[in-house]
């Protein structure tokens, strides 16, 4: 909804309210206030980092901002399509791709009064630039700089074309903010300041609740509830109790596998399913031996059990993935193939393993961090590895922080990782994890001028035409299956447990749970 067509109707409203007003006599009785609304109450067992765009970089975090502060361009929710934010339009974009130039909406403020406009989206991007925060480079990769055309029109000047370079402005670093409520220099972790969006935070208690409330100056449409109330709790058997006793009215990230048949059974819960781009793999550093031997990878990847990993781990609430590029996502193939021991005992024997003596590994993993269920997916793969009789595996762990410190370091020849999405593009599920200038960050240390030259040649916008691209991605899952820098086995299912009273949940591949339409 445009913000003329809202004062229009909000212009209406107070005539109607004066006319009536007026053929009320004096001596009436008022009115009795109308009963506050009853706040939506959302349970998580996530957590946030820190409230500051310019350094926050986690799923809930990002999930949390979609509320209080709106980008240039969204996401239309139910979709992967994007649509005008606190943009009036979609950008004008130059005939050589390095230019996109946006004309913010008119009138708009921020929380302290500060106006929305050109000059606080070059400030909040060259905050971005100078504090170097954990998602930059999600900014600092493709923006060269920005420039000011007028106290609504900025102009972003890429480094290079990218063809997705929209869905980058969707993300949180690119997110406009009052420069007189955030500090320039520094990383404002405990700020609750908010951005122009359907809500403001009225309060925070770190890992115990947050309270969001309707924003009266936002230019769209009112929120389905004026208040919502998130409570952190630490484990999902709490979150499952407490939403049972009607004392929270969302279950949302993360109930266990087991508990989601059972909630769906009661008459007063809703299990709503929907598309997730949350995938899972196991990653090499390939410089360190055995795991410097490409057959070894190859051997490893075809004695995994992705299936029964989705159904003994997670009870289907996760598919076997086949390809870095979810399913469901543009470009996607299933490149690897199902699994096959007698292909992994050849490439192992080839390799110079026997049952005799055989490939003796670790393999480690984080065991909270991807929640409880951990521990068993790697019983899973260490079972299914030994199967082949040639391999021992030993099971090793770290807390995530420690295991962060790992992946930088090569401490970790093989290890686990999971992937939200950034922006929804295969470039974000590849060029991580395979191009060289890359890999290194993620603990895979994988070169390869063929790999690099296909990713590079797929972020070009011109002059590939949409085909091109698509091949392009084709070649990069296929070259990944000879070279398995990483082995990709499952990706989850986005699943919400409600109260029969919830209203308006809606799922898409951008994994959010979109407060602003839930309402009861």
């Amino acid at each position: 909804m445009l913000a003329t067509s809202k004062w229009a109707k909000i212009a209406g409203i107070v005539m109607v309210a004066v006319l009536a007003v007026s053929l009320v006599p004096s001596c009436a009785p008022a009115a009795p206030p109308a009963p506050a609304a009853e706040p939506l109450i959302i349970g998580t067992t996530d957590s946030v980092t820190d409230l500051d765009p310019a350094n926050a970089y986690d799923f809930h975090t990002w999930e949390v901002f979609e509320s209080i502060m709106d980008p240039l361009l969204s996401y239309i929710p139910g979709t992967t399509d994007l649509q005008p934010a606190l943009a009036e339009a979609m950008p004008e974009v130059s005939a050589d791709g390095l230019e996109y130039t946006f004309t913010l909406r008119e009138g708009l403020v921020f929380p302290d009064g500060e106006p929305v406009d050109a000059e606080a989206v070059k400030w909040s991007i060259d905050r971005v630039f100078a504090l170097e925060g954990d998602p930059n480079w999600l900014v600092t990769t493709f923006v060269d700089h920005v420039e000011v055309l007028d106290d609504l029109t900025v102009k972003f000047v890429l480094s290079e074309a990218v063809p997705y370079f929209p869905l980058l402005v969707a993300t949180a670093p690119y997110t406009p903010l009052s420069p007189e409520c955030y500090p320039e220099g520094e990383i404002a972790a405990d700020s609750t300041c908010s951005g122009h969006g359907p809500f403001k935070i009225t309060s925070w208690d770190r890992d115990v609740e947050m309270v969001l409330e309707q924003n009266e100056d936002y230019y769209g449409t009112a929120p389905g509830s004026p208040k919502i109330i998130i409570k952190y709790f630490e484990d999902s058997t709490t979150m499952r109790l407490a939403l049972e006793a009607g004392e929270i009215d969302v279950a949302w990230k993360t109930l266990l596998p087991t508990d989601y048949p059972e909630l769906e059974a009661n008459p007063d819960l809703v299990l709503t399913e929907g598309p997730g781009a949350y995938i899972r793999y196991i990653c090499f550093n390939v410089t360190t031996p055995p795991f410097d031997q490409a057959e070894v990878r190859q051997a490893i990847a075809a004695a995994i059990d992705r299936k029964l990993i989705a159904e003994r781990v997670y009870l289907g609430t996760h598919a076997p993935l086949y390809s870095m590029v979810p399913m469901g996502m543009w470009s996607h193939i299933d490149a690897f193939a199902e699994r096959d021991l007698d292909t992994a005992r050849s490439l192992l024997e080839g390799a110079g393993y026997s049952e005799d003596d055989p490939l003796v590994m670790d393999l480690w993993y984080p065991p909270e961090h991807y929640g409880p269920t951990e521990a068993d997916v790697v019983s899973v793969l260490k079972e299914s590895l030994e199967e082949t009789g040639m391999i021992e595996v030993t099971l090793q762990y770290a807390e995530w922080a420690t295991y962060i410190d790992n992946m930088g370091a090569g401490v970790m020849p093989v290890f686990t990782l999971g992937w939200y999405p950034d922006y929804l593009d295969p470039d974000n599920y590849t060029w991580s994890w395979a191009h060289s200038t890359a890999s290194d960050d993620m603990g895979i240390f994988y070169e390869s001028a063929e790999m690099d030259a296909i990713l590079e040649a797929g972020r070009v916008t011109t002059p590939l035409t949409g085909d091109e691209r698509l091949q392009l991605y084709h070649d990069a899952q296929e070259l990944w299956t000879v070279d398995v820098p990483t082995i990709p086995f499952s990706q989850g299912s986005l699943l919400v447990v409600t109260q029969s009273t919830v209203t308006g949940v809606t799922l898409d591949p951008t994994m959010f749970l979109h407060y602003f339409l839930l309402g009861k």
